[in-house]
């Protein structure tokens, strides 16, 4: 049978994943973009379920400007907390599963080891604050709801780490890299391909399935900020590689605090669905060798 999905969100690098990828599995997406769906405004969100015929929800747009949010916080919150809450409210117990995408950021990474979820958040910054309450409020309203917290997201499109540190890499200047914050790398395609994967699933299962409620997604494998800008030049540039210079995350100070050591514990996931995350390095081969393409066939 195939899984009617009404996605929101359509230009971020895990809705474009989504999108893309769909037709690998029987699914069949109807993509909102913030002219269909606002989510700076909540009160919006849940007319477009109306008459909407979807069997899974994906919430795939975010407000994801870190540091900005530290001085758009209302903002923050009502996209990130409020408009999925809606969504989630709207549903209810009678409506589609949900798939709702969370973060890393949510901890301050003070725990020395990485976090399960049953470990308590502590966010050092309002994105984190932001999404901690967006996560909280879609669980207590709709109990088909899935919440994915995930980490270090990137890909072939959008702005992300790997793009920027090639970017830096063509300059020629000197890379600088921070090397004492530690998580695990995504690839949005990793993530989009495992929703998808699951996407019958999730719309089949009764409240109460260990399916639902909060799980963590990540690549494996923990690396430092450094350590992943040297696997982008390494597979992207091999011996022509930069050096990459060490400092310390007080060297380059930020609006918003990041947790030092963020890492996801992906085992709970794994057991409930019977997925083994990749390896970081694997996936982020896979995006170099799809930039260069797109760079090939630009020349």
């Amino acid at each position: 049978m195939t899984v009617r999905v009404l996605q929101f969100g359509t230009t971020g690098q895990l809705a474009r994943e989504l999108l893309a990828h769909a037709k690998d599995f029987d699914v069949e997406i109807t993509a909102l973009s913030r002219a269909d769906a606002d989510f700076a405004d909540p009160q919006a969100l849940a007319h477009a379920l109306e008459g909407a015929r979807a069997d899974l929800v994906i919430v795939a747009a975010a407000y994801t400007a870190v540091d900005l949010a530290q001085s758009e916080e209302a903002l923050a919150y009502r996209v990130n907390a409020e408009a999925p809450a809606a969504i989630a409210r709207a549903l209810g117990d009678r409506g589609a599963a949900l798939v709702h995408i969370s973060t890393d950021y949510v901890f301050d990474g003070a725990k020395g080891s990485p976090y399960v979820e049953a470990d308590t958040p502590r966010p050092l910054n309002v994105y984190g604050a932001s999404k901690l309450a967006g996560e909280r409020q879609v669980l207590a309203a709709c109990p088909r709801a899935l919440v994915l917290r995930t980490s270090w997201v990137v890909s072939s499109h959008g702005k992300n780490f790997v793009k920027t540190m090639l970017r830096l890499a063509g300059e020629g200047g000197a890379i600088k890299v921070v090397d004492d914050q530690f998580g695990r790398p995504t690839a949005a395609r990793d993530l989009a391909r495992f929703i998808l994967s699951q996407a019958d699933r999730l719309a089949s299962a009764a409240a109460g399935d260990a399916i639902f409620g909060l799980h963590h997604f990540a690549n494996a494998g923990e690396v430092s900020w450094k350590g992943f800008a040297e696997g982008v030049f390494d597979l992207a540039l091999g011996a022509a590689a930069p050096t990459v210079q060490a400092i310390a995350t007080a060297d380059r100070p930020a609006p918003a605090p990041r947790p030092a050591r963020g890492t996801l514990d992906t085992g709970k996931l794994e057991r409930a669905f019977g997925v083994n995350p990749r390896p970081w390095r694997e996936a982020l081969a896979e995006i170099v060798a799809e930039l260069k393409a797109q760079q090939g066939s630009a020349a």
